[in-house]
C-alpha cells in the first residue's frame, strides 16, 4: 500500500523536502509519495483533520506552524517538548505524535566538520524557534552557549531556558564584540541573508579556527557566510541541517536507518549543486 507523506506551511513553494523524500523512497523501492501543502493561518486544524482523513502517514510542519500545531497534537516527544516546537508529525493507531529532528539534525550536520567538546565557546545569533531547538540539541555537548538577538529579552528568555534544564548560556548585545575572539562555532539563525543582504555586523575579529554556520541553504552562500569565509574559517551553510533533520524524520516514521546518500542526492539535485 502506498504510503503518503508531506511538509505543511506558509509559504512553502520553496521546500526542497519533496526531492529528498522521494530520492529516498526510489532508492529503496517505497512506495510512498510526499506532497508539498501550502496551509493558509485559519486552515491549520481543518489541515490536519483532512491529512488524518485521508490516511496520512506523517507530515512535516515549517514555518508558521512548528509552534502553533501543538494544541492539536496527542502526544509530544521529549524532544517536540524540550524545544516547545514540532516539526514532524506521525500518525501512529489514530494518534498524531509530535516531534522535533531540527536540532539534532542540526547538530548531526555540524559534527561532520567539527567536534564538539566540553568548554566550547558556542554563539548563537537569533533566539527564535531554530535557535531554541539548536540550543537543545547542544546541551548534552556541555559547550558555553552565549545568545545574541536584536531583541535582547528574548535572548535573556532563551539563555534562562538552557540554563533551566542543565546547561551553561549566556547573553551579549547584538553587536561585533569580544564574543568573536573566543567564539569557536558561530551559528546564524535568523532570516536575514535570504535576499543576499549584508548581515547588520561585521565578523572581522573571528578566529580564523572557528567553524561558522549559516542555517539558510538558499542562497547556498549568504553574505553572512561569504565575510567568514574571506576571513579564513570554515563554513557550513544549512543543507546539511535540512538532510540531517529529513533523515531522523524517516526514521520516526518508517524505522530503521534513512538512505541518507540518496536523500542527499535528491536534495542537491534541486539544489541545482548536483
Amino acid at each position: 500500500m502506498e504510503k503518503h507523506f508531506a511538509v505543511i506551511g506558509n509559504p512553502i513553494a520553496h521546500s526542497l523536502s519533496p526531492a529528498m523524500h522521494r530520492g529516498g523512497y526510489q532508492a529503496f523501492g517505497i512506495e510512498a509519495d510526499y506532497l508539498r501543502l501550502k496551509v493558509e493561518p485559519n486552515d491549520l486544524l481543518q489541515a490536519i483533520q483532512g491529512l488524518k482523513a485521508l490516511g496520512f502517514s506523517g507530515w512535516n510542519v515549517t514555518i508558521p506552524y512548528k509552534e502553533q500545531i501543538i494544541p492539536f497534537l496527542d502526544e509530544l516527544t521529549p524532544e517536540a517538548l524540550g524545544a516547545g516546537a514540532v516539526n514532524t508529525v506521525k500518525v501512529e493507531a489514530g494518534r498524531l505524535i509530535g516531534h522535533n529532528t531540527d536540532g539534532n539534525g542540526f547538530v548531526r550536520s555540524l559534527q561532520e566538520i567539527c567536534v564538539l567538546k566540553k568548554g566550547m565557546q558556542v554563539v548563537i545569533l537569533g533566539a527564535g524557534g531554530a535557535a531554541k531547538g539548536i540550543a537543545m540539541a547542544l546541551i548534552p555537548y556541555n559547550v558555553k552557549i552565549v545568545i545574541l538577538n536584536r531583541t535582547n529579552e528574548r535572548a535573556k528568555r532563551l539563555a534562562d531556558w538552557v540554563n533551566q534544564h542543565g546547561g551553561e548560556a549566556a547573553t551579549v548585545p547584538w553587536e561585533a564584540g569580544n564574543w568573536l575572539n573566543s567564539a569557536d562555532v558561530v551559528i546564524q539563525t535568523t532570516s536575514v541573508g535570504l535576499k543576499q543582504e549584508q548581515y547588520p555586523f561585521s565578523l572581522k575579529g573571528i578566529s580564523a579556527q572557528a567553524t561558522v554556520v549559516d542555517i539558510i541553504f538558499n542562497p547556498w552562500e549568504t553574505p553572512f557566510l561569504r565575510e567568514a569565509r574571506e576571513l579564513g574559517c570554515r563554513t557550513l551553510n544549512g543543507a546539511g541541517m535540512l538532510l540531517y533533520q529529513g533523515a531522523l524524520a524517516w526514521e520516526f516514521w518508517l524505522g530503521g536507518q534513512a538512505p541518507i546518500e540518496a536523500m542527499k542526492k535528491g536534495l542537491l539535485e534541486a539544489i541545482g549543486k548536483n
